[in-house]
């Protein structure tokens, strides 16, 4: 089985990128905070390579950006290519299948249209903490 799950937050805005065959598609990463700290007394975080396809990226384009929680769900893909000094560079991304969008933060580039938040729907949420406090809307 090839599964994977996480919440965590963009590290940039993502762009979509239109490819041949009227394909559309997005990478970013995903900062996820660990749940312990380290000799220093600080949180160290994660930076997870996400990729997305067709019309699940343009969504994450349109109201995503940088700063925004969102949770994904996919399966781990490894690749290798040639960079520009020739040299073989493998890639392990997660391969984003379905996404729920917590708390979004418009693009610093266009201002992504941001949904209203139902009132209702938070009550679930009172037992759900991340790292720093941060509450979970639901969006």
């Amino acid at each position: 089985m090839n599964q994977v799950g996480m919440v965590g937050r963009l590290t940039k805005d993502p762009v979509l990128r239109h490819l041949s065959g009227n394909r559309v598609q997005t990478h970013f990463s995903v900062a996820i905070n660990r749940n312990y700290k380290n000799s220093r007394g600080e949180v160290d975080a994660d930076f997870i390579l996400c990729t997305v396809w067709g019309r699940l990226a343009e969504h994450i384009v349109k109201y995503c950006g940088k700063g925004s929680l969102i949770g994904v769900n996919g399966r781990i893909q490894s690749r290798s290519f040639l960079n520009e000094a020739s040299k073989k560079v493998f890639i392990t991304e997660v391969v984003v299948e379905d996404v729920r969008f917590y708390q979004l933060k418009p693009r610093d580039s266009d201002g992504a249209i941001v949904p209203p938040k139902p009132p209702d729907e938070q009550e679930g949420l009172k037992d759900f903490v991340l790292p720093e406090e941060i509450q979970l809307p639901v969006v």
